[in-house]
């Protein structure tokens, strides 16, 4: 096993409008994960006007978290070869043209076909995003970038609720979808101008397309799996024979990485340390977020009976803590280092969860799940600097593309495993199934934290290194 030299950054000079980029590719990630929960509160109308059944309603969500988890490896990819900045405009191009086709929809066939469409312009604009904000901060400012960055994306989630409400109760449904037509223009232009023309510029190797295929097939087979075995049972014969359908594509996927010339991915990345506990933290911090979300909102709309509009209200605090945890993160990542912001943020989050666990009402749960997402917010940054505090720039868009793709399966994983747990007071009114899931997702925190003592790498790498070993 060689050691491959030190990867000097692209450009000596620091860009004086990195953190006027930084704002624009935050927005433009902000509404790619608000597009994941600001549909939640709209479906009941959605329903209503185009005449949707249930499990139809259902793919309005999942067809989205499917193609935006099922070719992220690719979209990460495409940006290493084709350049950052090529991606970034065009997966930001994409994913507004399709927000306009979903508003138009007037069936479901257009309102499933745009989600898609959402979906593929989400999974190359996130990934390549990502990579563009680790190119043009120098390492000292990195930490900070990417506390701003997991803020949005923790925030994200949380705000999606609350804009849902908001838009749903105001002009209508549609405007779930139309909000993101002026706000992604006017991003689109902005970043044209202002995307430094180096982003432009990737290797000469070809993209993998077998690769690509089969990677793309068992990433949206295994999130199709896990989206459906809160319906269908977590030891029903068809959600385990989709995953292992699922892991026998990932195995040929393996073979096929090993016999090209030009790989989709070098599989040795997965087994470096900061990337494997990174990912780690990435799918637990999601899986946690999205399940208290859930479980939040269907305790306050069916359990206390309230209104789309005062629920989103109500999370306005728990997208303030996801944010403001974010950014206290990453403001000590740097002195503290990822394991011990990983671990805090983990232990929190788990007090948090548990709050409601042993008070009940309103009060009790926004209280608890505020706290628990502050802590959520800080393991997300633990994972963004984790896992690419030291890969090579080659391979940025790479190993962002593995974090939002382990993203995505833990939002897939959060919303099966809690809906299993919690499926009799879902289905009715009994409260004790809230309680089961909120104790099942603080034990999840509390073990996650002792296993982030154990998995994330001490200290932090020193300045201006990026060397990693092959």
């Amino acid at each position: 096993m060689s050691t491959q030299a030190v990867d000097q950054p692209e450009t000596t000079a620091v860009d004086p409008r990195r953190w006027r980029m930084l704002a624009l590719l935050g927005i433009a990630q902000f509404m790619l994960i608000l597009d994941v929960t600001v549909v939640a509160i709209a479906l009941p109308h959605i329903g209503a006007d185009l005449g949707l059944q249930r499990d139809t309603l259902t793919w309005v969500v999942s067809a989205y978290t499917l193609m935006f988890g099922g070719l992220m490896l690719l979209g990460g990819r495409a940006a290493d070869l084709f350049g950052v900045r090529r991606v970034v405009l065009l997966g930001l191009l994409v994913f507004t043209v399709a927000s306009l086709v979903t508003g138009l929809a007037g069936g479901a066939a257009a309102l499933l076909g745009g989600r898609v469409a959402q979906g593929v312009g989400a999974a190359m604009l996130s990934p390549a995003a990502l990579s563009a904000v680790m190119r043009v901060f120098p390492e000292e400012e990195r930490n900070k970038a990417l506390g701003v960055w997991s803020a949005l994306g923790g925030g994200g989630s949380a705000i999606g609720v609350l804009l849902g409400g908001v838009l749903t109760a105001g002009p209508g449904w549609q405007w779930v979808f139309y909000i993101n037509v002026p706000i992604g223009l006017v991003v689109l232009v902005a970043l044209a101008r202002m995307l430094p023309s180096h982003l432009s510029q990737g290797t000469r190797a070809r993209l993998d397309v077998p690769g690509a295929v089969l990677v793309t097939a068992a990433t949206g087979t295994a999130i199709y799996a896990l989206i459906n075995a809160g319906d269908r049972g977590w030891a029903s014969a068809v959600t385990l024979g989709t995953l292992a359908g699922a892991a026998a594509l990932y195995a040929l996927f393996a073979v096929v990485q090993r016999a090209v010339r030009s790989p989709l991915m070098d599989l040795r990345i997965l087994t470096r340390r900061p990337v494997a506990a990174g990912t780690f933290l990435i799918l637990v911090a999601t899986a946690l977020m999205i399940a208290v979300f859930f479980l939040g909102s269907f305790y306050l709309q069916h359990h206390k009976g309230y209104g789309a509009l005062h629920t989103g209200l109500l999370f306005l605090p728990v997208a303030v803590a996801t944010i403001v945890g974010a950014q206290v993160a990453g403001n000590v990542v740097g002195r503290l280092g990822a394991r011990s912001v990983a671990t805090a943020g983990l232990v929190i989050a788990a007090l948090g969860t548990a709050v409601p666990v042993f008070w009940t009402g309103a009060a009790p749960v926004v209280t608890g799940i505020s706290l628990g997402a502050a802590g959520i917010g800080a393991a997300f940054v633990a994972s963004s600097t984790t896992a690419l505090g030291q890969v090579a720039h080659h391979e940025a868009g790479l190993a962002s593309g593995l974090l939002s793709t382990f993203h995505e399966f833990g939002a897939a994983l959060g919303v099966a495993v809690v809906s299993s747990v919690a499926a009799a007071s879902i289905a009715g009114s009994s409260g004790v199934g809230f309680t089961r899931g909120f104790t099942f997702a603080a034990i999840a925190a509390a073990v996650s934290a002792l296993l982030a003592l154990l998995m994330v790498p001490t200290g932090k790498p020193p300045a201006g290194a990026r060397a990693h070993a092959h």
